[in-house]
């Protein structure tokens, strides 16, 4: 298992190298713990998000994001102690726009086992895919997202520092994209846990990084609420802290695992 999993961590890297998405992109608006599926339980998702204030015009060849409303199914299937498959379907809707398939994504992740010992949560995403051309630049992209966590007592935390590349559009000689995403929480209550995620998009390794001003920081205050073990529920409301991508947006996640754990 040992051997499988690092060939399986070094081909992921290896498909990153190359070079990207522009922006932040408000469909599947999380960032990710460490923790894989359960091996035989599938957790079916539903990303929502209403973008209040966004772009107005039309701009580069794509859509106004003002008032759209973006709706994301991911669908998580665990295989082994260690790795999961997800699937996701993009759509959007817009005054004036009615309701699109955006495109979709697949999102293999491995992580580092429990046997291995480490003083933090250790995990490998690798998200593919289609976007149609009036909803993003590039069509055909990818992501690398490593991810760290750690729970200490009522805290915790979790970084995902993100790099994206296009294979298809404006974005594919550009470099990697950064786009780093973080999250900070507090368990208020045994139900009730609270917190502030963090997403960027700071320009690219090939360019170099964006002036400030161009550069996404986008600040969300969220509530987390427990359910029980098969439930998830995250809301949160985001404020852009400079004048690039969208300004404010309101999101809602809801999942739900089923099926028995081997």
């Amino acid at each position: 298992m040992h051997r499988s999993l690092t060939a399986l961590l070094t081909a992921l890297l290896a498909l990153a190298l190359p070079a990207v998405l522009g922006a932040q992109e408000n469909y599947e608006i999380q960032v990710y713990g460490s923790e894989t599926m359960a091996p035989g339980r599938t957790m079916f998702e539903l990303h929502s998000n209403w973008t209040a204030t966004g772009r107005r015009v039309a701009a580069d060849g794509l859509l106004p994001t003002n008032h759209a409303v973006h709706e994301t199914v991911e669908i998580t299937h665990g295989f082994t102690g260690w790795s999961e498959l997800g699937v996701y379907l993009f759509t959007s809707a817009a005054p004036g726009q009615g309701w699109q398939v955006v495109g979709s994504h697949l999102r293999p992740r491995v992580r580092a086992p429990e046997s291995w010992a480490l003083p933090v949560g250790l995990s490998l995403s690798a998200e593919f895919g289609y976007q149609r051309r009036d909803f993003s630049e590039d069509t055909w992209s990818m992501e690398l997202r490593p991810i760290i966590d750690k729970q200490l007592g009522r805290w915790y935390g979790s970084l995902n520092p993100t790099v994206e590349r296009a294979f298809h559009g404006a974005g594919t000689s550009a470099g990697l994209e950064l786009s780093p995403n973080a999250a900070l929480t507090y368990d208020a209550t045994s139900k009730v846990n609270v917190g502030v995620e963090y997403y960027g998009a700071l320009g690219s390794t090939r360019g170099g990084l964006d002036a400030l001003g161009d550069q996404e920081h986008v600040l969300y205050g969220v509530v987390n609420l427990d359910f029980g073990p098969d439930w998830e529920f995250n809301a949160g409301y985001g404020q852009g802290l400079t004048h690039a991508g969208d300004r404010r947006v309101v999101k809602l996640i809801l999942g739900r695992r089923t099926g028995k754990a081997r």
